[in-house]
């Protein structure tokens, strides 16, 4: 076990915040703080296995079965419809009545048989084939409608084929109501058992692809599992692979950033966007081969590489011959103020960008290199148990690293979100400039007072304290615990800002995931 991903609480991360440890018992402030965050709060989300995907749906499954005394196929078809959401399967209830949500859903549940007796030994046509067959070798499902099992088998068959089957509505026009799917599992493994295995795997994935509150781990190569959280979606989590993500759009983990601001973002650094934003701002296109050419050198008189000359200064075609008072074939009176103005603002939105993104990548660079220290961090230890000094434990150097690990994190994300928080292509029209001033300096505060702590915390942790008099690591050990507790308030209070000093009078909802001190939460497998 990673003994920097085990369960241990950081030291000092859940201390009353108004009261600062006594560091000479920190250790037992800290298990009891540990006991204490056990019993108020569990893993809301949980792993979910290939071997336990069946278990999971049936526990949903069997829950709206026992509430309105349905068959599993209706129950399924119900809860695909409101994917897989049980609570909001009883809502409908509740609002719209019992005929309501079946009718969109596509479930009909018949009183006993929609088919009279008198068919029951009778010669039958079929509506499909047009054949007239026995009424044992027709089958009707709940819409009461019958065909005969040959050409239910191949429509069964078709719609498999086709991906569709989650939702295989009966043959007769018009009629949409889904098909019993025990009926279909009969037919199809007579005909095609590997197609019949392919329609049980389907109705399985269902519950994972369309279910809001379940999503795939998206791990590479694909671990195979899948998370389901129990209750808010906007969330990051932790695969029990260890993968960590944002479960709202299946990206890494970037709260504070939304999931809009991530995905501009990283199409921003990926793409040549900005590229093209220095081609604008330090060069112009020859009129002739229309490629753009940089100036080299004071006159505004430029040669193409294909020969052609122009001016600078408007980009028209000129004559080669330059004067002291004229060029040939060309005048160029007055600039072009709307181009002028397009180039300055080029200019500082390059600068603007510039300044976010060497900010993140410094974030972003240092957590790499801070996340190979810990073999480095657990040598320390090593070298300090050898030499039997008076502390005993050392999961403040562990709980340290961890905590210098998240608080980077954050405020590596923390650009991005104020790069299109505070521009003006991004709710320009929800703030004033006053008003985006003010809360672009709050932010940047609190990003300054963490930015600060980080780099201390960061500092003491690469310092050779394993090597200190016994009398120096205890101060060592002092610093870097006060150094968490005080980071991850500095994390809270950023959070905090966001919270209730930026996104709190926007009329446009943005969903940042919360901030969690222990980090993304860890799903926990669920149980078979």
């Amino acid at each position: 076990m990673d003994p920097y991903d085990s369960d241990y609480c950081d030291d000092g991360d859940y201390c009353d915040e108004d009261d600062y440890c006594d560091f000479d018992d920190h250790d037992d402030c800290d298990r009891r703080a540990d006991v204490a965050l056990t019993s108020r709060t569990g893993s809301s989300c949980k792993v979910i296995t290939k071997e336990c995907v069946s278990t999971a749906q049936r526990e949903d499954l069997q829950r709206v079965m026992d509430l309105l005394s349905l068959r599993e196929h209706q129950a399924r078809t119900l809860l695909i419809h409101h994917r897989w959401d049980v609570d909001k399967v009883f809502q409908v209830l509740v609002e719209n009545g019992k005929d309501r949500l079946y009718t969109e859903a596509c479930v009909m549940v018949p009183n006993d048989s929609n088919v009279s007796s008198k068919h029951r030994s009778s010669i039958v046509l079929c509506e499909i084939c047009l054949e007239e067959v026995p009424f044992y070798k027709m089958t009707t499902m709940d819409c009461g409608h019958y065909f005969c099992n040959t050409c239910w088998t191949e429509h069964f068959v078709v719609k498999i084929n086709e991906g569709q089957s989650r939702r295989i509505s009966c043959m007769a026009s018009r009629c949409s109501v889904v098909c019993d799917e025990d009926k279909i599992r009969n037919y199809v493994s007579k005909k095609d058992p590997n197609l019949a295995e392919k329609f049980e795997r389907y109705l399985l994935e269902s519950y994972i692809e369309d279910n809001k509150r379940v999503k795939w781990c998206p791990s590479v190569p694909h671990c195979g599992n899948a998370i389901r959280v129990e209750d808010d979606e906007y969330c990051e989590v932790e695969c029990a692979c260890g993968v960590q993500f944002c479960f709202s759009c299946s990206s890494e983990a970037h709260s504070p950033c939304s999931c809009q601001m991530w995905e501009l973002w990283s199409k921003k650094c990926q793409d040549e966007s900005e590229t093209c934003n220095w081609i604008t701002v330090n060069t112009k296109t020859c009129p002739k081969c229309h490629k753009p050419v940089e100036k080299n050198g004071g006159c505004n008189l430029v040669r193409c590489i294909c020969g052609q000359p122009f001016c600078w200064l408007c980009g028209g075609a000129t004559g080669i011959q330059h004067t002291w008072d004229s060029i040939a074939n060309h005048t160029c009176g007055r600039f072009n103020e709307e181009q002028i103005a397009n180039t300055k603002r080029a200019k500082i939105e390059i600068v603007r960008y510039s300044h976010y993104h060497s900010r993140f990548k410094a974030h972003t660079d240092s957590l790499k290199a801070e996340i190979i220290m810990k073999e480095k961090l657990e040598r320390k230890i090593v070298k300090m148990e050898a030499r039997e000094l008076e502390i005993k434990d050392y999961d403040w150097v562990r709980n340290g690293a961890k905590r210098l690990f998240r608080s980077r994190r954050i405020l590596s994300y923390s650009y991005p979100f104020a790069f299109y928080m505070f521009s003006d292509m991004f709710l320009s029209d929800e703030m004033t400039n006053l008003e985006k001033n003010i809360k672009q300096n709050l932010f940047e505060d609190q990003q300054q007072q963490l930015e600060g702590h980080v780099e201390k915390l960061s500092h003491f942790l690469e310092q050779e304290f394993e090597e200190f008099s016994e009398d120096k690591v205890m101060d060592s050990r002092m610093r870097i615990i006060a150094l968490s507790k005080v980071t991850d308030a500095l994390c809270k209070n950023l959070y905090d800002c966001i919270d209730n000093e930026i996104l709190l009078h926007l009329r446009t909802t943005i969903n940042i995931a919360p901030y969690r001190s222990m980090g993304a939460d860890k799903a926990v497998e669920l149980d078979k």
